[in-house]
């Protein structure tokens, strides 16, 4: 990164007063969650471990469920704190340039930092609640653990004895139309996007960078990474989040 990018950078959010985030993985790093597809992600380091995340494996193989729920009782999330970029997000909500955060992250930190959960929509769902797959029951996720903890290794639903998983969307699965229609929304609307820690891969999350330059607002993507997008953006950073973007948004 170069003096004169993170001034652009800079420029470009102190004169800007609708911002949309959309965070990836790499905004949770800090906190302890690896990402996936990064040097150290979870899918590079084993890659069948990809497997659980598909919905047709998870419903059609038993051992894939007990694999996932075993995988749930140990999620770093439950353990994580939100680092100093989810604080700078807050900071910018503060300041009252904060449209929306949207987020392909499902463990919640950026409404335990303290940004407003009206703000914050949930591209990919929450770890925090389980669903049934077959009558929509949902709960806390606590309470299935709990049946984990004591024994049960793929606990049915308790209404109608349907397949249980995390309220979260898995590949074969589509994002809730309501939620699209947000992040569609926010993105159209907004005077800035900053694309904070995405690998911009995954649609159609990633394709609210288009829709947000298309519309006139420019682009600034911090990711340690290359992007699809990178030539979409009017700056691309590649400094840790943690770093950069305290100094974007500080006044």
């Amino acid at each position: 990164m170069t003096a004169p990018e993170l001034d652009h950078a800079r420029r470009l959010v102190d004169g800007a007063s609708r911002i949309v985030a959309l965070t990836g993985a790499g905004v949770s790093t800090d906190s302890g969650i690896p990402d996936f597809r990064g040097p150290q992600g979870v899918w590079t380091k084993n890659p069948a471990a990809e497997k659980l995340s598909h919905i047709d494996d998870y419903v059609a193989s038993r051992e894939v469920r007990e694999q996932s729920w075993q995988a749930r009782l140990d999620h770093p999330g439950w353990w994580a704190r939100p680092n100093a970029a989810h604080l700078a997000l807050v900071d910018l909500e503060r300041q009252g340039r904060l449209s929306a955060i949207l987020t392909q992250n499902i463990d919640g930190l950026h409404q335990k930092a303290g940004n407003s959960p009206d703000r914050v929509v949930e591209l990919h769902g929450t770890m925090a609640d389980t669903i049934c797959l077959s009558c929509d029951d949902r709960r806390d996720m606590h309470e299935t653990l709990d049946r984990v903890r004591a024994g049960e290794s793929d606990p049915e639903c308790e209404i109608c004895g349907g397949i249980l998983k995390s309220a979260t969307v898995s590949f074969g699965q589509m994002l809730d139309p309501h939620v699209v229609d947000r992040a569609r929304e926010a993105a159209i609307t907004c005077d800035l996007m900053l694309a904070l820690g995405s690998s911009l891969t995954v649609h159609p999350a990633a394709g609210l960078v288009d829709i947000a330059a298309a519309a006139g607002a420019p682009v600034i993507i911090v990711n340690a990474s290359e992007t699809p997008y990178d030539d979409v953006a009017t700056v691309v950073l590649r400094e840790p989040l943690g770093e950069v973007l305290p100094k974007l948004v500080s006044r």
